[in-house]
């Protein structure tokens, strides 16, 4: 298949992370708004154009006292950082499907690179008979690489909020017209 561009379809797709809360359990979250500029061969993605913004405003974890605490200075600086990007600057194919992708990953003024697992799920045509392809990407960052630092100390021990942030994506494409 030749390279083409491809748009995000929001109601199939996901932006997801991860993190350790209060050493013990971990907190799940979302971000509703983001978009992406794709130009590739799903099937080989090694000369891929991949960009990614996501509205740092849109962040979910099902608790609103919590969002809007990520929302602040503390922690995303929505105010002053309304987005965070990513964009691939190497792709390497390591298996049939499997690459992966480094890229720079901007999080509040901060950029530093980041390789994210991508998979290449396959594709289908969809009731309407538009074809589709799928993605996944899987990563780890260091939130305080990019100023996330706020914390609390427990009383039993360690902190509130860990450092190390799991980032899941799961992007279905439609072909842009």
């Amino acid at each position: 298949m030749a390279k083409q561009s491809w748009t995000v379809d929001l109601a199939h797709s996901s932006v997801e992370f991860l993190v350790k809360h209060m050493v013990v359990s971990k907190v799940r979250g979302n971000f509703e708004d983001f978009s992406a500029v794709i130009e590739a061969d799903p099937e080989d993605l090694t000369d891929a154009r991949i960009e990614f913004t996501v509205n740092t405003a849109s962040v979910s974890t099902r608790s609103e006292d919590r969002d809007k605490h990520l929302r602040s200075a503390d922690f995303f600086d929505c105010d002053n950082h309304p987005a965070m990007t990513f964009k691939a600057t190497k792709i390497e194919r390591k298996s049939p499907g499997e690459y992966h992708v480094t890229g720079d990953l901007t999080i509040r003024g901060v950029t530093k690179p980041e390789t994210f697992i991508v998979t290449y799920e396959g594709q289908g045509k969809n009731p309407w008979g538009v074809l589709v392809a799928a993605f996944s990407a899987r990563g780890t960052i260091n939130r305080s690489d990019y100023g996330l630092t706020w914390n609390a100390a427990l009383e039993a021990g360690g902190v509130l909020v860990g450092d190390q942030v799991q980032v899941s994506l799961d992007i279905q494409a439609n072909p842009a017209s």
